[in-house]
């Protein structure tokens, strides 16, 4: 089998090509793939070259693991939770051989593990490709714990979803947005520019930003005893001055990945209805247009999320 894949040959080129399939085995399934997002934080790192190295990193590779399709094909030992047509949501795959499958997830069809899949409502269609960030916002702040951001800083995908699940856990967030073109679309928070936000009594604080040089402004809005939340991807190393911290007793927490329970439970917020996702899609390309999806995605404030199309592909 082969499929149209995106891939970054090298840092800041693409090519939109065919790539051979890993066979698929028993615990397999094989799913053509109706819409992709583009992440504009790891992704973004990757298109410039400056995502630090990880397992599997390097060139060329598929990008991608917000991706949402139907099954095409059932290993033998997938029949009994799967069938041939299911919607599901894929978080990449690694299935294309010789190209590293970092993330893996844009491209038409893909093979992969059974047990990294969720089942999603077909009525969803593209919106079941925001999972991936719903549920990274999901396993910073889970909400059957109660604990909640107080302030969110940025207003991208990312923040907006932290802010929805915020306040089904019963928070009213404040959400800080320097780009007044992004502080539109809130309910149930506030987002406001930072310079007109006084408070310094933040029990927790939830960056989900990027900014390598936020620590110290963060650390100053902290009550005492509270915490900072890393929820972005950073690219840079990340440094603050001890002694504000020190006289707050700051706590700095990183919130990793997204496991396969947040996935599931995020999945089931969504499928319910409980975690909204519309408003949040605002750019659409055919797969054939990827170059100018990905420059449009890192380049343009105003598109919050870009989704490739690949449903007229084979």
């Amino acid at each position: 089998m082969q499929t149209l894949a995106v891939i970054f040959e090298q840092p800041g080129r693409l090519a939109l090509g065919r790539l051979d399939l890993t066979p698929p085995g028993l615990d397999d399934v094989v799913v053509t793939i109706d819409w992709s997002g583009i992440s504009t934080g790891t992704e973004r790192l990757l298109w410039t070259g400056r995502m630090p190295h990880f397992p599997g990193m390097g060139y060329p590779l598929v990008p991608g693991y917000e991706s949402v399709g139907h099954i095409a094909e059932c290993g033998a030992n997938t029949t009994s939770k799967f069938k041939v047509g299911d919607q599901v949501f894929v978080p990449g795959a690694n299935c294309f051989g010789d190209v590293r499958g970092l993330f893996g997830g844009a491209a038409r069809t893909v093979v992969v593990p059974a047990s990294r899949i969720i089942p999603v409502n077909a009525r969803l269609g593209e919106q079941a490709v925001l999972i991936a960030l719903a549920a990274t916002a999901y396993h910073a702040y889970p909400v059957s714990t109660g604990l909640m951001p107080d302030l969110i800083i940025g207003h991208g995908v990312l923040g907006r979803l932290m802010a929805r699940l915020a306040c089904l856990g019963g928070g009213a967030p404040v959400v800080w947005e320097t780009n007044a073109a992004r502080r539109d679309g809130a309910a149930g928070y506030t987002v406001i520019d930072p310079s007109e936000d006084n408070r310094r009594d933040y029990h927790s604080i939830c960056d989900v930003s990027g900014d390598s040089n936020i620590l110290d402004a963060l650390v100053q809005r902290l009550a005492p005893g509270g915490e900072i939340v890393l929820a972005g991807f950073y690219g840079d190393r990340l440094s603050f001055s001890f002694p504000p911290a020190f006289m707050r007793e700051a706590r700095v927490r990183i919130a990793a990945q997204w496991q396969p329970a947040d996935l599931c439970a995020t999945g089931d917020l969504v499928t319910t209805g409980r975690l909204q996702l519309d408003g949040l899609i605002t750019h659409h390309r055919d797969a054939t247009a990827a170059q100018s999806a990905y420059e449009t995605a890192f380049g343009d404030p105003a598109c919050l999320k870009m989704v490739l199309d690949w449903r007229q592909h084979s």
